[in-house]
């Protein structure tokens, strides 16, 4: 009994840091993996066995492999013969849509998200749409997709690897398949046709931009400007016209967040001000500011827009594909990235990465969704979803993106696909699905083949190798499975099971599904659904056992509740990811989320039921 107080008490702390947020996943993990090993709970000698489990070697295998067909542009030629060229909204984010929920199935979901991204965004200014109305359909459809097969989404893998310790053996390729494919057509369906038109319209752009929210930028006056000389007061008046305003005031390296109405604005003075980025022109012309990371192009000391830089972020100096003939190797552009959940960047700072002096790059504004910045822009911590507007080379930018895990909203040109590579990496890509399919090798032994042809043949450089995976997936899988597996040995996974049976579902085992699917799926929206489809295994198989029913069911029900997250922007890392682009809030998500999630239970449940049955 001491030993499952002390499992459900780490789990419960566990689960309870995952929703506060303030430590990474991983470290949780790690945290109650060690927890659990000083206790006792887990021998000393399988705390790190989970490194080798093959979900985690599968999962790593298969980062892999979407890096491969990412970079070669495999996926930039579907696009091409699949999209439609002349569509009205509804059939065009229908297409985009299904597309991504293809992809999903066999590569990494987030990786298929952000590849669509940028499709996404030209098409919403195609279709004169907020962006958001394409990004969260898109994002929703990247998630279905991921139920239909073995590697779509780490659950499915975790799923299967509890399934093969109990004694049948782990689940096949396309297992999944006939419950992922029922949800994820009839999702398609609902988010294409009905459920973008739920999906809160921001404001509207035009081609040459999107909405990113509105930026916080630091803006200096200069000598000789119109500023230099007017109140706070009066700068206000003028900035409101040009729908911005000032959150603080920075003199002498001394920062004000409510400085007084009357304090006169002198030559040098650092200004905070909040604004669209379709107003951030304005603004800064208005009273004759200037960015205060700003610098001009190389032997260009005054440039002719150095007032406004390139325009409106998002405009025709940022656009490779419309100035690539006319722009030089060294010429200053403007791009907007967003930082990725799993990149380098999320929980640091322009001074922390010395932007400036290592990358020769400078960060303009950042784009918050949810909260102020309340510290100066270059120390401002970045995090998952923020949109940066950063100056430097073309080079600089893409190479920068790379390293980081940034994802170009403007602009694609991290690197240029080569057709014979794309090919290349398709048909490896094929052929370990396929081999893996049939059973021919094992699923981590068929993708770790394909990894190392994609080296082999220099489909991925090796040196990318290692950084295509995302290594914190990598150990949260491996610290939580050795947790998730002494809340079986301890006898705790049987205790809440037969809770949730005698008080919930009352010995019915179709409620008893009902119950954990819904469950699950309500749990995945606040912490990360690796952990999530971990903690609910042990459970769900106890409760099969109890009701001396097909635990199959059970567990394909945990596999499909942690993989559909769509109630909040943490619930999945794709939510996040559209963030900062699609200019959403942490309350935007339920509105087409909660329809899809009752559609889910809806198709889920009759198709558990009849293709596993009890």
């Amino acid at each position: 009994m001491n030993d499952q107080l002390i499992i459900i008490t780490v789990i419960i702390a566990a689960m309870a840091m995952f929703l506060w947020g303030r430590w990474r996943h991983d470290m949780v993990a790690v945290a109650a993996l060690l927890v659990c090993v000083l206790t006792g709970l887990v021998p000393a000698g399988e705390a790190f066995a989970g490194f080798g489990h093959p979900a985690v070697v599968t999962v790593a295998c298969v980062l892999v492999l979407s890096y491969g067909l990412q970079i070669t542009g495999a996926v930039d030629l579907v696009v091409q013969k699949i999209m439609p060229k002349a569509a009205g909204p509804t059939v065009s984010i229908l297409a985009l849509t299904s597309l991504a929920a293809v992809l999903s199935g066999f590569m990494n979901n987030v990786g298929a998200l952000a590849l669509l991204m940028p499709v996404a965004i030209q098409l919403a200014a195609k279709q004169e749409l907020p962006p958001g109305k394409i990004l969260m359909p898109l994002a929703f459809g990247s998630i279905l997709g991921g139920t239909t097969t073995l590697i779509g989404t780490p659950p499915n893998l975790i799923v299967s690897g509890f399934r093969a310790e109990n004694g049948p053996g782990g689940f096949a390729m396309f297992d999944f398949l006939p419950v992922g494919a029922a949800i994820t057509v009839v999702g398609v369906l609902f988010v294409g046709l009905v459920g973008w038109r739920l999906v809160p319209a921001q404001k509207r752009t035009d081609s040459a931009g999107f909405d990113t929210g509105t930026y916080h930028s630091e803006v200096r006056v200069v000598e000789g400007s119109k500023a230099a000389g007017l109140s706070l007061r009066e700068a206000e008046q003028i900035l409101d016209e040009a729908d911005a305003q000032i959150l603080g005031l920075v003199r002498q390296d001394f920062r004000l967040s409510a400085p007084w109405p009357g304090r006169v604005l002198r030559p040098d003075d650092i200004l905070i001000i909040q604004a669209e980025p379709e107003s951030l022109a304005g603004a800064l012309s208005s009273l004759g500011l200037k960015l205060e990371e700003d610098v001009p192009p190389p032997e260009e000391p005054e440039p002719a827009n150095n007032e406004a830089p390139a325009g409106k972020p998002g405009e025709e100096p940022a656009t490779p594909e419309k100035n690539d003939e006319k722009r030089g190797p060294d010429e200053i552009v403007i791009q907007e990235l967003v930082a990725m959940p799993s990149g380098l960047l999320v929980g640091r700072s322009a001074t922390d990465l010395q932007l400036r002096t290592r990358y020769s790059i400078n960060l303009l504004a950042i784009s918050h969704r949810g909260y102020r910045t309340i510290k100066r822009l270059r120390t401002t911590p970045i995090q998952a979803g923020d949109v940066l507007l950063m100056q430097g080379t073309a080079e600089a930018l893409a190479a920068f993106a790379a390293e980081f895990g940034c994802l170009p909203l403007a602009t694609r040109d991290i690197r240029v696909p080569q057709r014979g590579q794309a090919l290349i990496a398709g048909l490896i890509m094929a052929l370990a699905v396929t081999t893996a399919a049939l059973g021919l090798l094992a699923p981590p032994i068929a993708f770790a083949a394909g990894v190392l042809a994609f080296v082999a043949l220099r489909v991925v450089p090796l040196r990318s190798v290692y950084l295509a995976i995302d290594w914190s997936v990598v150990v949260l899988l491996a610290a939580m499975l050795p947790v998730a597996g002494a809340m079986a040995s301890t006898g705790a996974a049987d205790l809440i099971a037969g809770f949730l049976l005698a008080n919930v579902a009352q010995g019915q085992a179709v409620i008893a599904l009902v119950v954990l699917l819904v469950a699950t799926m309500l749990l995945t929206d606040f912490m990360n659904n690796a952990a999530t489809a971990a903690v609910m295994c042990p459970i769900a198989i106890s409760a099969a056992t109890q009701l001396g029913v097909n635990p199959d069911t059970f567990l394909m029900a945990v596999a499909i509740g942690a993989s559909c997250a769509f109630l909040t922007p943490i619930g999945h890392q794709n939510n996040t990811l559209i963030l900062g682009p699609g200019g959403f809030g942490f309350g935007d998500y339920w509105r087409m989320g909660l329809p899809t999630d009752l559609l889910v239970v809806t198709v889920s449940v009759p198709m558990l039921l009849w293709i596993w049955p009890l």
